[in-house]
């Protein structure tokens, strides 16, 4: 009977520090990460407010940009968030001894670092599910919205009295409405950038032209392209070559400031695209010519999970502290030794898209690193035993 209410008592200590270890972790864990998320969406949101105040990006999408960004963030900062947190709470713990009492108890930091593993689990599928799902999905809807920015923001960046250039146009408005429906004094200056061995090209279509208008409006259409009416002017072609020039006046015309993209520019990063397409590129089904990079990429996603698994690794031995040295101890350190192995499965991405080395490498770095936390979990308690059964072979 005695045997079986210690074994009862054993159980629910165990459930108790589970709960109290989970909730630590996971609460500095969450601290760590959002503060990490402040400054790094801060600088990125600062950068944007910056191309908003210059014309050079939508204010309207500016918040959307951040959202897509975020998974790309969280991929890399998830992992040094727990590692950071765990490092807090076990430094905690030993600098206020209660990892000494938990020890007398019978309670080992590695079954400490073993209490948290349905935690570690949890935050290994999240790590996953945003590397292999919410990263691609957030950077392709980035990249659409940069492509449209770069398409479609002429007319909105006009500013009265300024040049604004898109592509082979440069524009200048002297006055222009509340809406920006309506300007006036429009300058339209088309300069052709042709080939100089194409001279068929060069006789019919490099000629620069010169627009003036007294007013122009502007027309949606709908498809992508920026058109504006013109009322009321004069267009001049110059024909660089020969120096010779045509004039014509209008009551109304039409004109094109920007079309879409050609075929082929919409061309979205590797790191934009989904691991189902990411599988059909390397089984060859793609119309992409690099398989190389496909494979670098969705190495590198299936590593991410594993760092979640090898920051507990490191953090039990790494958080040791004498009760004199304070928790701030061995932070430093420590986080530079994670991010150095984090570094290490980031260049080798580059270097596999390159063909440099096999996607396999990936597998024998996260190994490596995890031999080597191994190592420093264990390494105290091996030392041990073959000296005490060195001193046991002396003594027979």
């Amino acid at each position: 009977m005695a045997t079986f209410w210690s074994l009862c008592f054993l159980i629910l200590r165990c459930h108790i520090l589970r709960r109290y270890m989970t909730t630590q972790v996971a609460s500095t864990t969450a601290l760590v990460l959002g503060f990490l998320v402040v400054i790094l969406l801060g600088g990125r949101l600062i950068r944007y407010f910056g191309m908003a105040a210059e014309g050079g990006l939508n204010v309207g999408v500016l918040f959307r940009l951040i959202g897509y960004n975020f998974p790309y963030f969280l991929e890399l900062i998830l992992p040094l968030s727990f590692f950071i947190g765990l490092m807090l709470v076990f430094g905690r713990l030993y600098t206020d001894h209660e990892m000494t009492v938990m020890n007398a108890s019978g309670i080992s930091r590695g079954r400490v670092a073993r209490l948290l593993m349905p935690l570690v689990v949890v935050l290994m599928c999240i790590e996953g599910w945003v590397s292999m799902v919410a990263k691609p999905w957030g950077m392709e809807r980035a990249t659409n919205i940069w492509q449209e920015q770069s398409v479609a923001q002429v007319f909105d960046l006009i500013r009265p009295q300024e040049f604004i250039s898109s592509g082979d146009y440069h524009l200048y408005v002297g006055e222009m409405g509340a809406n920006r429906e309506f300007l006036k004094d429009v300058i339209i200056i088309q300069m052709h950038t042709a080939e100089p061995s194409d001279i068929q090209s060069r006789q019919s279509h490099q000629r620069d032209s010169i627009i003036f208008a007294k007013s122009a409006t502007h027309v949606e259409t709908g498809n992508g392209q920026i058109q504006l009416d013109l009322q009321q002017g004069r267009r001049y072609e110059v024909d660089p070559t020969s120096r010779q020039y045509s004039q014509i006046g209008f009551e109304r015309y039409r004109m094109t400031l920007s079309v879409k993209p050609p075929e082929g520019t919409s061309h979205i990063r590797i790191e934009g695209v989904s691991t189902t397409e990411l599988l059909s590129i390397i089984q060859g089904h793609s119309k992409r010519d690099n398989p190389q990079e496909a494979y670098a990429e969705l190495g590198y996603r299936l590593s991410m999970p594993w760092l979640i698994l090898l920051a507990i690794l490191l953090a039990t031995p790494l958080s040791y502290v004498r009760p004199r040295q304070g928790r701030w101890y061995k932070l430093v350190p420590a986080i530079l030794i994670y991010v150095a192995g984090v570094l290490v499965v980031i260049s080798l991405k580059d270097t596999i898209a390159k063909g440099k080395l096999s996607p396999v490498i990936y597998l024998a770095a996260l190994l490596m690193m995890m031999v080597v936390a191994m190592y420093l979990n264990y390494h105290q308690q091996v030392m041990m035993r073959l000296r005490l059964r060195r001193q046991g072979g002396d003594v027979a």
